[in-house]
């Protein structure tokens, strides 16, 4: 979303970033973090992905917020798809959260039921604790807050399950990224290996899981504008021996409200598109590769 207030300042959801939580689990694994002035976390390099919960959002993400807004209503409708296969194709155990998988229109709001003489005093603390957001500390910010005890806060984050049908199209892309997840003999077994990763440019990167058995898997994803990544200065986006890549999957497929994905030369010039997470699989060359200068 670009914002980095408060306990996100330590963040910017970058290309590097994304290639090291999805090969080594989180980011801050003892360096010093300036949120809390020390250091943070512990070293966990020795763990497979399989160790690691992956999430888009969860109830601290969204109910720390000032109107309880799901991620897909702050993002651009291709970025986040492009995340979201980012975190159901990668390779730690994916969390979906709360009607995330249907694009739910309702807030997880901060919510709490006590008695009428604690009650106000939750509200002054929660109101408190929002305040380290510098947006939260507008006056009509804070007038317009969900008071947490009022029957009303809890009843707006009930779940409408109609909306998987409303929101067919978000549905149908988590439910296709969830079977390829399962079918594919490579991506089913991603948390028993940590894949390699590159940076490609500033909102772009991709992942490889190199399987000798099945053939390799390759994820490119471009959460900024098109990238004509010509000439391609990264091994690892070069096909096997004899092989080329063949496109099998984009998060632009228009049945999940995405514009189309051009054609993309893998054999010459890369231009990936804006917005979008691609993924290839191996193919036997259809002609003998060309001879290459050493």
């Amino acid at each position: 979303t670009g914002r980095r207030e408060a306990y996100y300042r330590d963040y910017q959801g970058s290309a590097p970033e994304l290639v090291s939580c999805a090969r080594f689990g989180y980011l801050y694994q003892g360096q010093y973090y300036s949120w809390q002035k020390k250091r943070r976390g512990t070293p966990a390099l020795d763990l497979l992905p399989r160790a690691f919960v992956t999430y888009l959002e969860n109830h601290d993400q969204i109910a720390n917020s000032a109107f309880g807004r799901r991620l897909h209503q702050r993002a651009s409708p291709s970025r986040f798809r492009a995340v979201t296969a980012w975190m159901l194709l990668g390779p730690a155990t994916p969390m979906l959260f709360q009607g995330q998988e249907f694009s739910s229109s309702r807030p997880f709001l901060y919510f709490a039921d006590h008695n009428p003489e604690l009650s106000a005093s939750v509200t002054v603390g929660r109101r408190q604790f929002l305040s380290q957001f510098p947006s939260v500390k507008d006056a009509s910010v804070q007038r317009a807050l969900p008071p947490p005890t009022a029957a009303a806060t809890f009843e707006q984050c009930k779940l409408d399950f109609g909306e998987r049908e409303r929101h067919a199209q978000a549905y149908a892309l988590h439910g296709d990224l969830l079977a390829l997840r399962h079918r594919d003999p490579v991506l089913s077994r991603a948390g028993r290996q940590r894949p390699e990763g590159a940076v490609l440019g500033p909102g772009a990167f991709l992942l490889r899981y190199v399987n000798a058995e099945h053939g390799d898997r390759l994820l490119v994803f471009n959460l900024d504008c098109d990238l004509d990544f010509t000439p391609a200065r990264e091994p690892l986006i070069a096909p096997p021996y004899e092989m080329r890549w063949r496109l099998i999957w984009s998060s632009e497929a228009p049945e999940y409200g995405g514009q189309g994905t051009p054609a993309i030369d893998v054999d010459g010039m890369w231009m990936i598109p804006a917005g979008c997470a691609l993924l290839f699989v191996p193919e036997p060359r259809q002609d003998r590769p060309e001879a290459c200068d050493a």
